[in-house]
């Protein structure tokens, strides 16, 4: 995300562009059609348009003279990140992502089969996964063992809903 931070806390201070990325979040619409369900003209629709491309936070696609505009939920997850906790710690060589994790947070982990899942980080209940060093793996938290430095991601999983599908049966 090349947007600068500038250009970035501009995009997002105004509660019309927080509206229009609401409105994108439902797809990609049509400049006029989103103005028109924000309820401003569109001259104003497309000056924060400008704003909101500026900072690589929507992206506009051209299908012959037809403009229409697209979040880039990527880049919107990127300057979150930016927002995540740090904890530093130190640990032995060999010890696990678990006994890590234990370490700064208060986790609560449940045995299903022969695999343990967190299913709580202080409180928040959830479905967790994590990244080293920016790759996923295939161990659990308690498999997974530090032999060198590394950076780890702690995520929880929130519902997502990239379609919904509206399904009825034929009578």
């Amino acid at each position: 995300m090349n947007g600068g931070r500038e250009n970035l806390f501009k995009a997002i201070s105004s509660d019309t562009r927080l509206s229009i990325l609401e409105h994108l979040s439902e797809g990609d619409k049509h400049i006029s059609g989103l103005a028109r369900e924000i309820g401003i003209s569109v001259p104003v629709a497309a000056r924060h348009i400008k704003i909101l491309e500026k900072a690589e936070l929507v992206e506009r696609k051209k299908f012959g003279n037809t403009h229409m505009i697209g979040i880039k939920l990527n880049n919107v997850y990127s300057f979150l990140d930016h927002f995540a906790e740090n904890r530093r710690l130190e640990v032995e060589q060999g010890t696990t992502l678990l006994e890590a994790l234990k370490n700064v947070a208060a986790v609560e982990v449940k045995k299903m089969g022969n695999r343990v899942k967190v299913v709580s980080t202080d409180g928040e209940e959830g479905f967790y996964i994590y990244e080293v060093d920016g790759k996923f793996s295939d161990k659990t938290v308690d498999e997974y063992e530090f032999h060198e430095d590394a950076v780890v991601e702690w995520k929880k999983l929130v519902p997502i809903t990239k379609k919904r599908l509206l399904v009825s049966i034929r009578r």
